[in-house]
């Protein structure tokens, strides 16, 4: 049985503490939703598990979305259909209700990650989307230098590629998703050309890694992260970033269709 926090939260984080920004904070960037929308094909019917505000949600596309935080629900821009109350492990439709299944930037914070791919699977007669980071490749950014218990946090959330695969079964692609440096999406990553956006703890607050550490350990990290910005360490060792346009981490955008 999936435990819930206070505001419907299924996951580990309680959004009804950080949810707040994340409409603010967590912008779909249109490079992104491109690669998201062009995944689903040409699918009518969409399902969004773990739909939060509606990020990456396709226009144009009749969209169920899928979210158990009040918090996040209230956040989502008005539509004829309220998004349902339902987590991703128990999915209230019928097998094959959907042309296709979405979920962005969720699966790592669903309790049985595997058994919610199951009932996208089970609910989606096309294609099921997933974007997701790879977490073999989470601690390869620059904040692994400043706030590794952040990175080390995300590492351990995210399931593996392989278990999403082969959970998902059918044709499956891989591919990574380039993240612009101007990106409006505010995950970590999306930062890595504009790292003094760290040092905003509401920036911070939309990214749910951060909540599972204890206030002293976000001090100290921005602390450091402060203290090399101000002393031009930072640039030292990255500043290139600052002119690449875009960076390949760890964001991974998978597409299943049944054999």
């Amino acid at each position: 049985m999936n435990k819930r926090g206070a505001d419907g939260s299924a996951g580990d984080a309680d959004h009804g503490t950080i949810g707040d920004g994340y409409a603010r904070h967590r912008r779909p960037d249109a490079r992104i939703a491109a690669r998201v929308t062009e995944a689903l094909g040409p699918a009518r019917t969409v399902v969004n598990v773990g739909a939060g505000a509606g990020s990456y949600e396709p226009t144009g596309l009749d969209v169920t979305a899928v979210e158990p935080s009040s918090a996040m629900r209230a956040q989502r821009p008005p539509h004829p259909r309220p998004a349902v109350d339902a987590v991703a492990e128990a999915l209230p439709f019928a097998d094959d209700t959907f042309d296709a299944a979405m979920t962005t930037f969720s699966v790592h914070q669903w309790r049985d990650p595997e058994a919610g791919l199951r009932e996208l699977r089970r609910v989606a007669r096309g294609p099921v989307v997933v974007l997701t980071c790879d977490p073999g490749r989470v601690r390869e950014f620059w904040l692994y230098d400043y706030a590794p218990g952040v990175l080390d946090t995300e590492a351990g959330r995210y399931p593996p590629i392989e278990t999403v695969t082969r959970t998902l079964g059918g044709r499956v692609s891989v591919r990574p998703v380039p993240v612009p440096a101007d990106c409006t999406d505010g995950f970590n990553e999306a930062y890595y050309a504009r790292p003094e956006r760290l040092l905003d703890p509401d920036a911070r607050q939309a990214c749910s890694s951060w909540s599972f550490l204890t206030p002293g350990e976000r001090d100290r990290c921005t602390a450091a992260l402060d203290r090399d910005l101000a002393s031009g360490a930072w640039d030292r060792r990255h500043g290139s970033l600052r002119r690449q346009p875009f960076l390949l981490g760890s964001l991974t955008l998978i597409r299943a269709v049944p054999s």
